[in-house]
């Protein structure tokens, strides 16, 4: 009976302890936000209701993909070696003809932790990973480069073209 009682003591204690990607994270996303390409327009509208001067919603250097898109969900951990995990769900477009669907897109998650210029891109394979029908996708790889440190993370979801899908939302605290 001790030796039973000592080996469930031990068995809950490995269970308890987090994970090696949970103890030196270096930074986690909890929830996300969709793209909306258009960021500002300004000037008198065109003969078609098209305004002349359209701002792209530009990311620290990366542009907009067409949508507007839409994420249900999105959950990543960035550990210091480099390590990401990413949980994304219902990563869908959110207008047109193509409504809900995922356009046959494949996605790479890109860390940047600069808050100014010159950016520094750390991806994960720009292979990419495909969207399910209904939007969802996991990623586990590293980034390249890996980060030494992140003052000011945002982490983009981009097409193998380059252009951001959705973005991360920092998790602060506990979270």
């Amino acid at each position: 009976m001790m030796k039973y009682a000592i080996g469930m003591l031990l068995a809950l204690g490995i269970a308890a302890q987090p994970g090696a990607h949970e103890r030196d994270a270096l930074v986690r996303f909890d929830g996300g936000i969709g793209v909306i390409p258009a960021s500002a327009g300004a000037g008198p509208a065109n003969a078609d209701g098209t305004l002349p001067n359209v701002k792209a919603n530009t990311v620290r250097g990366v542009p907009p993909g067409a949508g507007p898109w839409r994420i249900g969900d999105l959950r990543a951990a960035v550990s210091a070696d480099g390590h990401i995990t990413v949980k994304g769900r219902g990563l869908l477009l959110a207008s047109g003809n193509s409504i809900g669907q995922n356009a046959s897109q494949s996605v790479f998650a890109t860390l940047i932790c600069e808050a100014a210029a010159p950016f520094v891109e750390r991806s994960t394979s720009l292979a990419g990973v495909p969207l399910e029908a209904n939007g969802d996708f996991r990623i586990d790889d590293v980034l390249n480069p890996a980060p030494a440190a992140c003052a000011s993370p945002v982490l983009l979801i981009r097409n193998l073209a380059g252009q951001w899908f959705a973005a991360g939302i920092v998790a602060l605290g506990d979270n």
